[in-house]
Formats: structure tokens, sequence, C-alpha cells
């Protein structure tokens, strides 16, 4: 099967929206590969910080990129069984994805705040895009692929079998982020991480570079009233080729 035979179903939306979560029960169920296309900008975020590498340095940052050996601790063929995706189920979630940079695992270390806010920053610019698309093109291997990100049915994958955009309110989204990270025993003001979450969007939207917007042939989900289980169900019936 050549590459672009291999099947991908991708899913874009903003920060919070539930898209990293759906993708992996997907990837899970249909025994796909995992591209979780915003832990290559955090790694990069993480290890330009780490080399003393500034946002405006994009010769050292495009070599940051093409030096990265990046992959996802995820196996969905030892997460689940064959099943098909009428039995896709919250239980079939994996509940952590492993990232590894050079083999050493840096999940928790992409987790913070500040990690993403840089993240952003550096997926605003060109060269830093260009950089990383191959890399995240290799991803596409056989069986097939669940990707998600902010411009996976747009730039990266333009030819997926299926493209989901999935939003939820900024409010939603915020709440969501206070409660993850009370679960990890950190303090949040809601109005704070309102604000990021508005930032964040407004530059992700509006850069000129891939800005982040559903493609022409995506179709959207919101999930704000949602439950987990809803919207994997409403994300399984389009994969299934419903509307």
């Amino acid at each position: 099967m050549t590459n672009s035979l291999i099947p991908v179903i991708t899913i874009d939306g903003p920060a919070g929206s539930g898209k990293g979560t759906i993708a992996r029960q997907l990837a899970a169920i249909l025994n796909y590969n995992y591209l979780d296309s915003g832990a290559l900008y955090r790694i990069l975020s993480l290890l330009s910080q780490q080399q003393g590498i500034a946002v405006d340095d994009l010769q050292g940052l495009v070599a940051l990129c093409e030096e990265m050996d990046v992959r996802f601790g995820f196996d969905a063929q030892s997460s689940s069984n064959s099943g098909s995706i009428d039995e896709l189920q919250t239980n079939k979630q994996p509940e952590n994805v492993s990232v590894f940079l050079n083999d050493n695992e840096v999940a928790s270390d992409l987790r913070t705040e500040e990690c993403a806010g840089r993240a952003s920053q550096l997926a605003a610019l060109q060269e830093v895009r260009a950089a990383l698309l191959e890399k995240q093109r290799s991803f596409r291997q056989s069986p097939g692929l669940v990707a998600e990100g902010r411009d996976m049915g747009t730039v990266v994958f333009p030819d997926a079998e299926r493209k989901i955009y999935l939003t939820a309110s900024p409010h939603e989204r915020a709440l969501r982020r206070q409660k993850q990270l009370k679960k990890q025993g950190i303090s949040a003001s809601l109005g704070t991480l309102l604000k990021e979450i508005e930032t964040r969007d407004s530059r992700d939207q509006n850069r000129a570079v891939s800005p982040l917007r559903p493609a022409a042939d995506a179709l959207l989900v919101d999930s704000t009233n949602l439950s987990i289980e809803q919207a994997v169900n409403r994300i399984a019936e389009i994969v299934r080729g419903g509307h």
C-alpha cells in the first residue's frame, strides 16, 4: 500500500475541545497509529528552552526540528482488540500517551502552560511549520492514522478520508483545563485560564501561516454540552459515514 492510500482521520480544533481524548479512543478501537501534532510543537518549545534558543532564532529552531526523534508510546493494537467502530466506548481509552524525545520520556514536561504558550508562538512561524511538516506526515503508516491538531485536515493531510472539527465554548474549555490541573494538584484561576485560552485562540486563528479553521469538507462537532461518551459516539457516527 502506497503512503497516499493509507487512511487518515483528522480531528482539528482549539485547546480543550476534547480532540486528544477522542483521537486516542478512535486510534485504539481502529488499531490505527496516533499523532498528537501539538506535542511536536511543545517538544520544540521544551527543547529550545533547554538549549537557550530564542523564539526569533529561526535557523536554530529549524535545526532542532530536523534533529528531533519523536515517537508516541501509545500502541493502539495493545490498547484494544480488533473491535468494530460500533463498540467504541470510553473504557477503550488509553489513559496516558507516553511521548519520547530521543528515547527520553517527556510527557509530563510538556503539560505546563508556559510550554504550551511558547509552542503556540512557535506554531505561528512559517519556517517552523515547514520544518515539521514532513515529520508529521511520516506518522502516516499502515494500517492507518488518527491525527489531531489544528491544521491536520487543512494542510498536513488534506486528502484525509474523514475530517472532524471539534470545538467548545472558551468558558467550557477553561473549566476543563482547571479541572485537569486540579487533578494534578495545581491551583489555577478560571479567569486567568480563560484569558490564556482566548489569547491562544486569537493567535492561532489569525496567524498568517496555517490558521486554525475547519477544512472546507470537515464536519463540525460542538462538545460544549456533550459528555466524553456522547462526543465519542458522535465522532464514531461520522467515521462510519453518517452525519
